[in-house]
């Protein structure tokens, strides 16, 4: 015969069973420590724009336009950053998926990067050209080459390659020049892998120093450019996407105001109607003495201004740094008069041709500044704004 003693201590170990595996299920749970890759990942998905606010490729001060000790100093601490070691593993070829317009404006586009940011340089071009290449596949930046070339270009923010917003647009290359990139472009669209730069999606030159340089992994030096990727899973091609065309046309972004099938991600800041009505000035606009602010997007990183009659060079910079207080990007573009000021980004190539200052600086506190050197003489070949021949 039972003991009642013990059949009500049963049931009472028995009802205490669910609350004790239940303990015993939350003591073992522990939510994942978030890593430094995923961490970063996540940080990168949230940046407004996403590539806009990633670090700048080509913003950054000729070299006439520092002194030989600041080029030696930047020198200096790219040095005592250490190079990755191990393999080097080269990216995939680039799987090319798309029409005969596309092919034409990808090859266009590229080619147009690659004399423009490493000049005549074989290895030079073709680094960038992988470059190019590995952020249209990087999930963090535009999807098509174009898109990735002129990336920013329409933004406050600036551009992710400062020819394609300076003036430089202008510049006129010869035939053999344009065959010469035209051909490694192609080279590249077709699947050849320029090994040494892996998968590289940012580089700068070593004559400057950018804050975000340590923070990546520095894989290799090609001629005075140092490439570098974002370090884990996001720096790898193992986070990549594939390229599926659909190209915006080469000829409007050079020429005039981006098409309408320009990438759907970028053109925030983009006005398709240059003649627009230029939007009311913002009420904490600065007063500045030498000329008269026409455009300033609210955030201050964009300013079109009309230079005073007689401004000289140094009165066109005072203006901008004027205009340019703070930290960050800023921009300030300036024309003779009111009648040439383009009432959005891209500039028009009306607005192009009649620039007369330009004024950038990057994220890291890098200036450019060029000048039409037709209307302020005797300034350094350096300081001009290429113009077409």
């Amino acid at each position: 015969m039972d003991d009642p003693l013990n059949r009500r201590m049963i049931v009472a170990l028995l009802a205490l069973l669910p609350i004790v595996l239940f303990a015993i299920a939350c003591q073992s749970f522990q939510p994942r420590a978030a890593t430094a890759e995923t961490t970063q990942a996540a940080e990168l998905v949230a940046l407004p724009g996403n590539a806009i606010d990633a670090p700048i490729v080509g913003l950054e001060p000729p070299p006439g336009s520092l002194s030989p000790d600041a080029m030696d100093a930047a020198r200096a601490a790219n040095a005592r950053d250490a190079f990755v070691t191990g393999r080097i593993e080269p990216a995939p070829p680039f799987r090319f998926k798309g029409s005969a317009a596309d092919l034409y404006n990808a090859q266009e586009c590229l080619a147009l990067a690659a004399m423009a940011e490493a000049g005549p340089s074989d290895i030079g071009q073709r680094a960038v050209i992988q470059v190019i290449l590995n952020r249209v596949r990087h999930p963090a930046f535009a999807k098509t080459v174009c898109g990735v070339v002129f990336e920013g270009s329409q933004r406050a923010t600036g551009c992710q390659f400062t020819f394609t917003c300076d003036g430089s647009l202008a510049r006129r290359y010869g035939d053999a020049a344009w065959s010469a990139a035209r051909s490694r472009a192609g080279q590249a669209l077709s699947g050849s892998v320029f090994a040494q730069v892996g998968s590289a999606t940012h580089y700068h030159t070593d004559w400057v120093y950018p804050s975000w340089s340590p923070k990546l992994e520095k894989l290799t030096q090609v001629e005075t450019h140092l490439f570098y990727r974002w370090p884990g899973r996001w720096g790898s091609a193992k986070s990549w996407t594939g390229y599926r065309g659909g190209e915006p046309s080469f000829a409007a972004l050079t020429s005039g105001p981006a098409p309408a099938d320009f990438p759907s991600g970028l053109p925030d800041y983009y006005d398709a109607d240059a003649s627009a009505a230029i939007a009311p000035l913002p009420l904490d606009t600065p007063k500045v003495s030498s000329g008269e602010v026409v455009m300033r997007l609210p955030s201050g990183k964009a300013n079109f201004i009309v230079l005073a009659t007689g401004a000289g060079p140094q009165a066109a910079l005072a203006t901008a740094k004027k205009l340019c207080t703070g930290e960050g990007t800023c921009r300030v573009m300036g024309w003779l008069s009111r009648a040439e000021v383009p009432a959005s980004f891209p500039l028009p190539r009306g607005a192009r041709d009649s620039l007369q200052f330009s004024y950038t600086r990057d994220p890291a506190g890098g200036e450019i500044v060029l000048y039409n050197c037709d209307t302020f003489s005797g300034l350094p070949r350096e300081q001009c704004i290429p113009r077409g021949r």
